[in-house]
Order: C-alpha cells, then structure tokens, then sequence
C-alpha cells in the first residue's frame, strides 16, 4: 500500500468515527472516497449524499456534522465543506517527507513491490507467423506485450513469456508450392525472410485464380501434417531461419520470451482435446465438422473440419490444457488484435470443459486496435507492409540527424540517437489506449516535442544536468538531514504529489491491462517537472537546506522517470 492510499484508508476511519452509526461500514465509506477532479477541492473528497437516507438528514448537514465531530492528525492541515462534500486537505510538510524519503531509501526499487510473488503470470505475445518478416503490425502486439511483462514483474509476478509461433496451417502448404517453383530466383543467404515473404505473395496471388494451384497447396500441408520427410525438412528451415531473425528483433526491443512453442507443438496435444470433449457430450456434428456450441450470442467453436483435420482454434485449446498443467497459472494473458475477439471468446467459453474453473477464469485476452497506413490496411498476402527493421533504422537515422543538428558534439552519438528513435516508436504506440486503432505516421512518431517519448527522455537528461550542474550526489547526503518541510511551492508540492502515484499508476496499468496508463502519467511528471523547473530555482539559490531539498526532488524525479520508461521498454540517454 503505498502513502496515497494509507491516508485514504486513514481518513476513512476517521469519517467512520466520526459518524458513529453501525448502519454504516468502513469499508463503504473507503469505497466512495475520491480525488476532486478541481485541484481547489482539496486531495480526497467524501460525498454524504449516501447518507442522507441512512441518518435522515440533508447531505449539507450531515457533512457539517462529521466535520465538527471529526478528530484529524498531522496529515491532514485541513477539512471544508462544499455542497455537501467533505473535503480532506493533505499536510504537504508529510507528504514532501513520507514521498521523497521513500524513493531516497527504495531507489530503482521504487514502485516495485513483492504483492504477485508466488503467483504466476503467463502472457503470451508477438507471436508472428513464420516465414514473414517483422512488420509494423507484429510491433505494436510485441512492445504492448513486454510492457504487460515488465508491469506484472514489477508488481513481483512470476512472468512467463510465451512467444506462440504462427508455425503450422494451410499457408506453409501455399508456401512450399511457390517455394518449388520460385526458389531458383531469389538468394536466401540475403534477407532470405524478404524472399520468403514475396514467394508467398506471388504463389498467394496465383493460388486464387488457379484451383489447381490451390488444391496442390492442401495437398503439400497434408503431406506435412502426415510427417513427410522432404517437406517437413523444408517446414523446419523456414522456421529456423525466421526464428533467427526474429530473435534479433527481440534483442533490440529488450523482449522477454522463456517459450517458442508455437502451433506446431501442439499437433500431438490435440487428440487428447478432442477425447475430453467428447467424452463430455459436448462434441457436436454440423454438416459434417464437430463443433462445440458456445451460447445462443456465439457461433459454434469448430474443433474438427469436416475433412477431418484440426484448425488454429484446436491448437489453442490444446495449449490451455497444456499451460494449466505446466505453468499453474493464474492468469493466462493472450495480446492479439481486435479482429480475434470472437475466436478467444469461443474458445475461453470452451475451455471449461477441460481445465479447472480457477483456470478458465484466468484467461484474458488484451485486444489491441490495428495499425494502419494513410493508404489502408496492411496486408502481407498483398505486400502492403512497413517492415519493422527498416522503420527502427529509418527513426534511428532521423534521430541522429536531429541531434547532430542540435548538439553537434555529443558523446555516443549512436548510441544516444538508438534510445531515442527506438523510445519515441515505442512511446509512441503504448501511448495510446490499446483498443484504438492508430494512422501511422512517422514523423509524427518522431517528433521531440509535445506528447513523445524524446520528451520524456528529455525530462530525464534536464535532470541529470541540473544534478551534475549543482554537483549533487544521492550518496553523498542522508535522507534524514534534508529540511523536506521547505518544499511548500505549488508547483513543488504538485510535483510531489505526481511522483507519489507511482506504484498505485504501476498496479492500475497491469490491472487494466493497460500500458497507457504509464505512458501518460509519465508526460504529467515531465509537465509537472517543467512547471517546476521552471519556477522553483535549484543551482542559483543561497539558501542551502533548500538547494538540498530541491536537489533531492530533482532526483526522485529522475527515478520515477527512468524506471517507467524502462517498464515500457524504452531506455533513458544521460545526454542529449
């Protein structure tokens, strides 16, 4: 629990004293304090309209009444009634001393905290079909994911990342065809993913106008699912060679995979499915295909084509059972786009009939809008794709450009301009609430103003600077000799009061689900950062205890600040 919430849980019990009446519980008072939206209404507000039915009496009354009988201690400086609210006013000299105290003492371990441990978190993400190259799709669903990741460690979840490879169906049957046919044209010792990716578009294209073409293409993946040695040889080279690139990929974005086993590992996992659920009543025939019904608002869930072979939803089911019995989970977190919302709805409502309730209910599916081009939809089938490793050199470029152009004598250069064109792509795509769908747009994505991830990182180098400027060092001071009561600015008091969020923002993102949540608290720390520095001197004072104090705000801000960027996968340069 951190301060914020220990002083609500505080004041819940003093308006609960205060009202003496045992129709009324303590935790039905904590449930309906709130922070006013206006800043002028105090930090914490109880509205008595609840009441009045309870103790017969107007709202206006009832809030005057706690407030005369209400006994207060030193964290709270003051109590108002408005319009039958009671509003709590926090004693900054507390706040300023409990806050920074407890980021002097935690350092980078603050906002973490041990509330997850022992329990065990799976999220599944990426997870991108083989044989394609990484494209802007695969990216948002990869750094939404290692987000979630980094969220539910940071809570002291025991994480494990599933990388479920799209590397089994119908499409490595289409594959293989245009591969014999084209192979001879490309050299695959060069981007041979890229190579890969055109033969399927050509073969893709051929295939819908020749049946022909088509009906060799199921016979191929037939033959792969029958264990043909030849194709199956081919199938492990297209997975092998894509793995490899991916895995770069992934070293560059920080990516946390502890599984690979996509699809194809669960071809010999099905059958067993199938025997649970029919023994179960629950395995019906529809025109030929065994399907499971799933409520009168669903379609029913096909397990079995009515040519007897499995489809992806087969698959799935067949690693619910499996993760159940491997992992223990008690959530198990799929990151997928929105057009798969049905599919998961299915086969969740599927999958009571074959693990335990605790883990049906641990299932969550993270819908994600799509991303899409100024010109429409991407699609690999039509070769309308931004590839990810091209956009991740064009931003770092870009970014180069502009910071030689701004500080031509920067140390590490590339170093720095990799943190900020990969930190402002990322930033980018978590800012923004998972379900929307986003225009992409890179310069927009890259601008260093405004809403971005550079001037987040910004934020964090203005703090290193005015810390080395002052020659200020953490390690240097103890935490009990800073005066914290001299921090009574507005702006530093805000400040502070943004910083204490911290841990209570980390457990709402992760309990949402929702990186944005992080991302736009850290553009509120950076504006109340501004608005402080801008306002409240640090070098050029002469009074010292309040220099040390101010230093020690600068610095609990550059904590909070590196450590979110971090959680969101986004590293923060000293300089800039």
């Amino acid at each position: 629990m951190n301060i914020m919430e220990e002083i609500k849980v505080n004041i819940a019990n003093m308006i609960y004293k205060a009202i003496d009446n045992n129709q009324i519980t303590l935790d039905e008072i904590k449930e309906k304090i709130e922070v006013p939206k206006d800043k002028n209404n105090g930090d914490f507000s109880y509205p008595c309209f609840n009441l009045a039915k309870v103790l017969r009496n107007s709202p206006v009354n009832i809030a005057n009444s706690i407030k005369d009988n209400i006994i207060t201690d030193n964290s709270i400086s003051k109590v108002e009634v408005v319009n039958g609210f009671l509003n709590f006013y926090l004693n900054s000299d507390n706040i300023a001393s409990e806050v920074l105290k407890k980021i002097v003492e935690e350092k980078e371990n603050y906002g973490s905290t041990k509330e997850g441990e022992g329990v065990n978190i799976i999220v599944e993400y990426s997870s991108p079909n083989i044989a394609k190259p990484f494209h802007l799709g695969h990216f948002r669903n990869t750094v939404l994911g290692k987000a979630l990741y980094d969220l539910y460690e940071t809570l002291g979840y025991n994480v494990t990342g599933i990388n479920h490879l799209g590397d089994w169906g119908r499409q490595f049957g289409i594959l293989i065809e245009g591969y014999r046919r084209f192979k001879d044209e490309y050299n695959f010792d060069k981007n041979p993913l890229e190579a890969l990716s055109d033969i399927y578009v050509r073969i893709n294209k051929i295939a819908k106008e020749d049946d022909a073409v088509m009906d060799k293409a199921r016979e191929n993946f037939k033959k792969l699912e029958q264990g043909d040695e030849e194709l199956t040889k081919l199938w492990k080279y297209f997975r092998d060679i894509s793995l490899k690139e991916y895995k770069r990929i992934y070293d560059i974005l920080g990516s946390k995979f502890d599984s690979y086993n996509g699809e194809a590992f669960y071809n010999d996992k099905m059958e067993e499915v199938i025997e649970i659920l029919d023994k179960k009543g629950v395995l019906k025939d529809s025109q030929g295909a065994k399907v499971v019904e799933v409520g009168n608002n669903m379609p029913p869930c096909i397990v079995l084509k009515s040519n007897g072979s499995t489809i992806y939803a087969t698959r799935d089911l067949a690693a619910i059972l499996y993760r159940a019995r491997t992992y223990d989970f008690t959530k198990c977190i799929y990151v997928t786009a929105t057009e798969q919302i049905l599919h998961f709805k299915q086969i969740f409502e599927v999958a009571k009939y074959l693990v335990d309730e605790k883990y049906q209910k641990g299932l969550v599916h993270v819908a994600y809008g799509m991303i899409r081009l100024k010109t429409g939809k991407m699609s690999t089938r039509e070769g309308n794709v931004i590839y990810i490793d091209e956009l991740i050199k064009e931003a770092i470029q870009k970014a180069k450009d502009i910071m030689t152009a701004k500080n031509p004598n920067l140390e590490n250069i590339d170093e720095v301009s990799k943190k900020i064109g990969l930190g402002a792509l990322i930033f980018n795509y978590l800012k923004s609430g998972k379900n929307k769908d986003i225009i992409f747009d890179l310069d927009d994505t890259l601008r260093f103003d405004g809403e971005t991830g550079p001037y987040i990182q910004y934020t964090y180098v203005r703090t290193k600077s005015i810390l080395e400027k002052v020659g200020f060092n953490i390690e240097d001071i103890s935490s009990d000799s800073i005066d914290y009561t001299l921090l009574k600015e507005k702006q530093e008091v805000e400040l502070i009061k943004e910083l204490e969020k911290f841990e209570s923002i980390i457990r709402k993102a992760a309990n949402e689900y929702e990186p944005s949540v992080l991302a736009r608290y850290l553009i509120d720390v950076a504006t109340a950062f501004s608005r402080f520095y801008n306002e409240c001197s640090v070098a050029n004072i002469d009074d010292e205890n309040l220099k040390k104090a101010r230093c020690v705000l600068v610095y609990a801000t550059s904590i909070v600040i590196k450590k979110g960027l971090s959680i969101l996968g986004i590293d923060s340069p000293e300089k800039m």
